[in-house]
């Protein structure tokens, strides 16, 4: 046991201390005498050192007993199958701990989680259960979370069970906090035997060709035994070669070569096959190409229209597909340097691939066009989606004031099968329904489960804010029974006096049958549409298309639940029915545009387009009669987009398609919206280090100007990453060490104030933790030099006593403090009465109690002696008594005796009397 004081130089505060009480030994009043003097000084001399050594913070240092083991386990990929051995080494540990001794268990791969809490008892867990990222090894994360298991006051140690090959982190670096912590590191090396395996260790194809050129690909192999295996690659998910090779023990190095046609950012992917292979992960590389020559445009319809056979003919390289074969990663977007919507309906795309094309555009330069048609802008459900924020146009439209007046009714699934993102989506749909929708509509809103709930009631709207709230906040319920509540809809509408009613039914079940017929007609007699939504498989498909037919609405078969926003846009715009501008009129052309030179002739009619508002920096080359764009444009981050609001097949746009500027206006439209690239301006590097890979960006001139990069995912997530000046031209950016396919987009600006993109790609390889590096030794005994601690051979070592055990503090100010109070006062009590005065006082107070004590004693003394006075006194009495008695009794025997009896007593008496004699 010790003493610690947290701020000893406080002490110094003594040296006045010692001051004061010299100059009171000198200046002290004369009639007090030396020794009362020398009294107050020890005590006040006492409260001063017991005050200043309490600031002091003193702490007495006891010994904490018992120590805290954390079990550490690596359950990484590169020591699989030897989680049984880990235990039957912890259990066999625990058995040898003390009583006060605790332990807890964590397994570890690329993140944590603990598989037993801290206990003293002796029960271990009989296998792990917690599921960790086996493709990757954090040493370091694995440290930092099992040191949270042991308190500042414990005595800890932790036991490592690794291979020592850290994939991710710098837990050398941690190691060192631990020792600063007092917590001890002992490692359980784990031997792993070295498996047969065949991998991919490189994949390289130039970053840069043109159309037409010859791409070499070299491809590198390693593989612990000879044997025979096949190469596939593949171009953009096409295989383009298969090849049987034989395979050397060690690295081999394999060659080809492929002609590339198209245009546009390309992914090369080599898979490799053999019969003995131990991991499937390290049997893919990916390597990214992009490939110049005639820009390649992608046009997106549901119906096939003249627009692709224009295009072609003014030189693109133009791919045509359906909504449903949409890309769903962003490498199939970054293939084509423009993306055409040709009257297409949102609710045919999910929201996953319309954030891939907000992506291809803001971050890569890509361009975007939409044309017009019943299926596009508004009336294809674009409100609030990705797609309208990279737009030049807003959805809806702003500062209309004839409009038709409304009736919208929303009857809603709330069942238990409906919980979860499914709800969540249709209250957001249900919600941005709203939005759309005037101040003044009728609107209402209806949940079900096994019973209607009306939650927003059904009438003209006056607080927007207020419905939407009290439509997110509906939760999953019981049940599901349609028709009571699409009968408490129709019943709501069909006495309002408006000039549209429509009600949208939404549900993933399925309800007992009733007459929906009859109430559907009765509802058309009083002009009141429906349109029913269904979710998932389990909804009564055939059912609700045919309340769909009945209601003269539309049927929606949803599977992605992603696109229900989409759906009840579009119902709630075509409701309005005032979206479609139909009136024959001539565009007008703005002055100064870039488009001028097209319409020196004249402007041709056009029949109808749908209704937009600009945004405030679009460009507005074309405007109707009401001021409404026909045709916009502006720049979203590093692309162009373009909204031409009439059609392409010559229903809306009238005389346009006749008109003998038509393809080269099509193809201004497409040469606008395309990027523009500069070629090979910069040289990319990478370096995978620990868990970061570092890019350099080498600039080719000496461009003073700032530089812009963004780095996003093959998902199209964008990394949080900015390109950072190391060097006269040269930038690094960081990004996560994780495996996968990454592009990079970079921009600068110019002396001429105009700006080229450069746009490349890279891939980074799967994790180290399938390289079958074996015992990294080395890496232990370096974390075991940091630490202090040992490579345990015996179960036991793991509960010996630390190095330097902890201690437990505890704080005696509080007890110093009372002292001194203590002191403090019996000084006061000396001052004020005198030294004298108080020993004469309890002088005189001892002498009363021992004069009480002495005369207690007297008084006690005396009562004895009368007690032993008063025995013999009472003795004789009782003596004389019995004389009496025996007197009388002598008398009342004589005179019973006869005189010859009386005479025979007297002799024997006489006789007895002389024998004592």
């Amino acid at each position: 046991m010790g003493i610690e004081l947290t701020y000893p130089y406080l002490l110094l505060l003594l040296l006045p201390c010692v001051f004061l009480m010299y100059s009171f030994w000198k200046n002290s009043r004369l009639t007090m005498n030396r020794s009362e003097k020398v009294i107050i000084i020890t005590l006040r001399s006492l409260v001063f050192f017991l005050l200043i050594f309490a600031l002091t913070i003193p702490q007495l240092l006891l010994p904490v007993k018992g120590t805290t083991v954390v079990f550490l386990a690596d359950q990484s990929a590169s020591v699989d199958n030897k989680g049984e051995d880990i235990l039957a080494w912890i259990e066999a540990s625990v058995d040898k701990k003390a009583a006060d001794d605790a332990f807890a268990v964590a397994s570890f791969g690329g993140d944590v989680a603990a598989e037993q809490g801290v206990t003293k008892k002796e029960t271990v867990i009989s296998q792990f259960s917690s599921e960790v990222d086996e493709t990757e090894t954090s040493i370091e994360a694995g440290i930092r979370f099992a040191s949270s298991f042991i308190s500042n006051d414990e005595n800890g140690r932790i036991v490592l069970f690794s291979d020592g090959n850290e994939t991710m982190g710098h837990a050398a670096e941690t190691v060192k906090l631990l020792h600063n912590k007092g917590i001890e590191l002992d490692v359980v090396p784990i031997q792993v035997p070295v498996k047969k395996d065949v991998s991919l260790t490189d994949l390289s194809v130039s970053p840069s060709l043109y159309q037409g050129e010859k791409a070499d690909i070299s491809v590198s192999i390693a593989s612990d035994i000879a044997q025979e295996a096949t190469i596939r690659i593949s171009l953009n998910d096409k295989e383009i070669i298969k090849k049987s090779v034989a395979v050397k023990e060690g690295n081999n190095v394999f060659g080809f070569s492929h002609i590339v046609t198209e245009t546009g950012m390309h992914v090369y992917k080599a898979e490799i096959a053999g019969k003995e292979d131990a991991y499937a992960e390290n049997n893919t590389l990916h390597a990214i190409t992009n490939v110049k020559g005639t820009p390649k445009v992608l046009i997106v319809e549901e119906n096939r229209s003249l627009l692709s056979s224009i295009l072609s003919g003014n030189g693109f390289d133009v791919a045509t597909i359906v909504p449903e074969k949409l890309p769903t990663m962003l490498s199939g977007f970054l293939q084509y340097q423009s993306v055409v919507f040709n009257n297409v309906s949102a609710t045919s795309i999910s929201q996953n691939q319309m954030q891939l094309i907000e992506q291809s555009v803001k971050e890569f330069g890509n361009g975007f066009v939409m044309t017009g048609g019943e299926n596009s802008f508004g009336l294809g459900g674009y409100f609030k989606t990705p797609i309208e924020k990279l737009l030049p146009v807003d959805m809806d439209v702003k500062g209309k004031k004839e409009m038709p007046s409304l009736g919208l009714v929303i009857v809603m699934d709330r069942s238990g099968s409906m919980s979860g993102n499914k709800l969540s989506l249709a209250k957001e749909a249900a919600a941005r329904s709203v939005e759309l929708l005037e101040e003044g509509d009728t609107f209402g809103f209806i949940t079900f489960d096994d019973r209607p709930w009306q939650i927003v009631e059904t009438e003209p709207l006056k607080n927007k804010e207020a419905a939407m709230d009290q439509i997110r906040s509906v939760a999953s319920g019981g049940g599901t029974e349609i028709y009571r509540s699409l009968e408490l809809a129709y019943e709501q509408l069909k006495d309002k006096k408006l000039q549209r009613k429509h009600i949208i039914l939404l549900t993933d079940g399925q309800s007992p049958g009733n007459d929906y017929e009859a109430l559907i007609e009765e509802g058309k007699e009083q002009n009141i549409t429906l349109s029913t939504v269904s979710i998932g498989n389990d909804a009564d498909k055939l059912l609700l298309e045919e309340l769909a037919q009945w209601g003269a609405g539309r049927y929606y078969d949803v599977v992605d639940s992603s696109v229900i926003p989409s759906i009840l846009s579009r119902e709630t715009v075509m409701a309005t029915k005032t979206y479609i501008e139909d009136n024959p009129f001539y565009p007008t052309i703005q002055q100064g545009t870039g488009w001028n030179s097209l319409f020196a002739d004249g402007v041709p009619q056009m029949n109808a387009y749908i209704a937009t508002t600009a945004k405030e920096r679009a460009k507005e080359p074309l405007i109707s009669g009401k001021e409404d764009p026909v045709l916009a444009e502006w720049q979203y981050g590093m692309g162009t987009t373009i909204a031409f609001t009439s059609d392409v097949t010559g229903k809306w746009s009238g005389d346009w398609p006749r008109w003998n500027q038509w393809g080269n206006f099509l193809n201004q439209m497409i040469t606008t919206t395309l990027p523009k690239y500069e070629s090979e301006p910069y040289t990319v590097t990478m370096d995978h280090s620990g868990d970061e890979t570092v890019l350099s960006i080498q600039a080719a001139t000496n461009n003073l100007h700032p530089l812009s990069a963004s780095i996003v995912s093959e998902k199209g997530d964008r990394i949080d990453s900015h390109p950072k000046l190391v060097a006269p031209g040269k930038y690094e950016m960081t990004v996560p060490n994780q495996s996968g396919l990454y592009f990079l987009s970079v921009q600068q600006g110019h002396e001429t104030g105009a700006s080229n993109l450069y746009q490349t790609g890279f891939t980074i390889p799967y994790s180290k933790e399938y390289a079958q590096q074996g015992l990294n030794q080395r890496y232990i005994d370096e974390l075991l030099a940091t630490s202090g601690g040992q490579e345990l051979k015996k179960e036991a070592s793991a509960f010996r006593d630390l190095k330097e055990m902890s201690q437990h503090k505890q704080s005696i100010s509080a007890w110093l403090l009372c002292a001194a109070f203590l002191l403090f006062f019996v000084e006061i009590v000396i001052r004020r009465f005198g030294w004298q005065r108080l020993c004469s006082f309890f002088t005189r107070k001892k002498q009363a109690i021992e004069r009480s004590k002495a005369e207690t004693t007297m008084k006690r003394l005396k009562q004895a002696k009368q007690t032993v006075e008063r025995a013999p006194n009472k003795s004789m009495q009782v003596e004389e008594h019995k004389q009496a008695t025996g007197k009388s009794q002598l008398k009342q025997m004589d005179k019973k005796l006869s005189s010859s009896e009386r005479e025979e007593r007297m002799k024997r008496l006489l006789e007895a009397k002389r024998r004592k004699h």
